[in-house]
C-alpha cells in the first residue's frame, strides 16, 4: 500500500500540507486558520480577522469567504460545484496519478454524494432521501429515546468521565447502525474505523494518519462488500437493504453510499453533543434558562450549531466563469466558504459571538450546508442533539467540565477527542419528550 498511495498523499495532502506550513510561517492568517495550531483550537479569532479583507478575498492559497450571503449564493449557485474536499491545491501534473490508484468506496470520493455534481449527484441521492423523511426521523425518535436513557444509566455516579466516549459517540453510532442494519455488537468496530478515516476530510493530513485511514478503509470495504451480500439473501427493515433490493446502485456505489452515511450520520451529531456540552457548562446562565423555559431547547441546540459548528468548512469550484460577491472568478477558481465565519456574521446575527440559546434567528446558520448538497440528515442530527443534551443536563444538573479539553487536530472538522466532565449527583430520572 505505501507505493500505491504515496504519490496520491502527496498530490492530495502533501504539497498542501507543505504549502499551508510554509504560508503560515510567512504570516499568512488563512493558513495559520486552516493548518496551524491555533486556527485549529480557537479558529474565531482569526476569522474575525480575516473577515475585514472583503466578502470575497484571495489569500495566498485559495478563494475564501466568511461573509453569510456570498457563501449562501455560492452554495446554492449552479455555476459551482463540489470537489474533493483536501484538493484544491492538487497539481495538475499529478492529477493523473491520483487518478491511477483505485481505492475502496469511500465518502471522500465518488460516488459518493459529497463529492459528485449533477446528473449523478442527483442519481444517488433520491433514493437515499427517502431515509430522512420527517416520517421517517420521528420513527426513530423512540430509539433515540432508549439509546439515550441507556447511556445514561451506564455513566458512574458522581463520577469524572469522558463524555465523547462513553455519550457523545455512542447516540449518533447506536443510530446510524440501525439505519444501516449493522449488528449492535460491531459499534465499537464503526467507532475504530470511523477514527482513523475520519482525517481524510481535512487538508494537509500527515502521512501517517493517511496510511492509518486507507487501512481502515480496506478493512471496512471488505465488512460492507460481506453485509451487503447478507442483505441481498435476507433483507431487513433499513435504508440499506432498501437500496439493495432496488438493485439502483452497484456494490462500489452502495458501499460509498453506506460509509458516506455512516460518517456524516456521526461526525455531524458526535461534535453537535460535545461543543453543546461545553457551551452550556461554560454558559450556567443560558443552562438556567433552558431549565425554565424547556420549550427553548430546539432552538439552543441550533444556537449551537450556529456558534460553534461540528463542520467549519466546504469547498466549491466554479464551473464557469461567474461574477461573485462583486468579483470576476475564472472557471476552475475554487473558493473555501467557511460555514463558521457565516454564522458569526454580524450583518445577520447580532453580537455573534454571544451564546444565546434565545437568538431569534439562530437557524439562519448554515451549518448543514445549503443548495443541493444540504446534509440529508440535518432533521435526525437536531432530534438527537435536542434529546442527548436535554436528557444529560437533566439527569445530571451540576454537570462541570473536568479537566484539560482535548481538541480533535482538524480543521474542517471541530470537535473534541476527549471530553472530561465531572457529573455531579445523579437526579431522578425525568424523560423529557424528544423534539424534532
Amino acid at each position: 500500500m505505501k507505493t500505491k498511495y504515496w504519490f496520491r498523499w502527496l498530490s492530495e495532502h502533501g504539497l498542501p500540507r507543505y504549502a499551508v506550513r510554509a504560508a503560515a510561517k510567512r504570516g499568512d492568517r488563512f493558513a495559520e486558520l486552516i493548518g496551524g495550531p491555533t486556527g485549529v483550537s480557537d479558529p474565531y479569532p482569526i476569522i474575525e480577522e480575516l473577515r475585514g479583507d472583503g466578502p470575497l478575498q484571495r489569500t495566498g492559497i485559495a478563494w475564501a469567504s466568511f461573509d453569510h450571503e456570498v457563501v449562501r449564493s455560492i452554495l446554492r449557485d449552479s455555476r459551482f460545484g463540489v470537489r474533493d474536499p483536501g484538493g484544491f491545491t492538487t497539481p495538475r501534473a499529478l492529477q493523473w496519478i491520483k487518478d491511477a490508484a483505485h481505492v475502496p468506496a469511500n465518502p471522500v470520493e465518488p460516488p459518493s454524494m459529497l463529492v459528485i455534481d449533477p446528473p449523478e449527484h442527483t442519481r444517488m441521492r433520491k433514493p437515499v432521501a427517502s431515509a430522512f423523511t420527517p416520517r421517517a426521523v420521528r420513527k426513530l425518535g423512540d430509539r433515540v429515546e432508549k439509546v439515550t436513557i441507556e447511556l445514561l444509566e451506564a455513566l458512574p455516579d458522581d463520577g469524572r468521565t469522558d463524555l465523547i466516549a462513553g455519550f457523545a459517540s455512542r447516540v449518533p453510532i447506536a443510530i446510524i447502525s440501525e439505519m444501516l442494519g449493522f449488528p449492535d455488537a460491531d459499534q465499537d468496530r464503526f467507532l475504530e474505523w470511523g477514527d482513523s478515516m475520519t482525517p481524510l476530510l481535512d487538508i494537509g493530513i500527515s502521512w501517517r494518519d493517511y496510511r492509518r485511514a486507507f487501512g481502515a478503509m480496506n478493512v471496512m470495504d471488505g465488512y460492507l462488500s460481506a453485509h451487503i451480500e447478507r442483505l441481498r439473501e435476507q433483507p431487513g427493515d433499513d435504508i440499506l437493504s432498501t437500496l439493495v433490493s432496488t438493485g439502483d446502485l452497484d456494490d462500489y456505489a452502495l458501499a460509498a453510499t453506506a460509509s458516506l452515511l455512516m460518517g456524516a450520520g456521526f461526525e455531524t451529531t458526535v461534535n453537535l453533543i460535545g461543543n453543546g456540552v461545553v457551551q452550556l457548562a461554560r454558559h450556567p446562565e443560558q443552562l438556567a434558562r433552558l431549565r425554565a423555559e424547556p420549550e427553548l431547547w430546539p432552538n439552543a441546540v441550533e444556537e449551537i450549531l450556529r456558534i460553534d459548528p461540528p463542520v467549519q468548512t466546504t469547498a466549491r469550484t466554479a464551473l464557469e466563469d461567474v461574477e461573485v460577491g462583486g468579483v470576476r472568478l475564472r472557471a476552475g477558481a475554487t473558493v473555501v466558504v467557511s460555514l463558521a465565519g457565516a454564522n458569526r456574521d454580524p450583518a445577520v446575527f447580532t453580537d455573534p459571538d454571544r451564546f444565546d440559546v434565545g437568538r431569534e434567528n439562530a437557524r439562519e446558520h448554515l451549518t448543514f450546508s445549503n443548495g443541493i448538497h444540504v446534509c440529508l440528515g440535518a432533521s435526525l442530527a437536531r432530534m438527537e442533539g435536542v434529546f442527548a443534551l436535554r436528557s444529560l443536563f437533566e439527569r445530571f444538573p451540576d454537570l462541570t467540565l473536568d479537566g484539560a479539553l482535548q481538541h480533535r487536530q482538524l480543521f474542517t472538522l471541530h470537535g473534541y477527542r476527549a471530553l472530561p466532565v465531572r457529573l455531579g449527583h445523579r437526579a431522578p430520572r425525568g424523560v423529557p419528550q424528544p423534539v424534532s
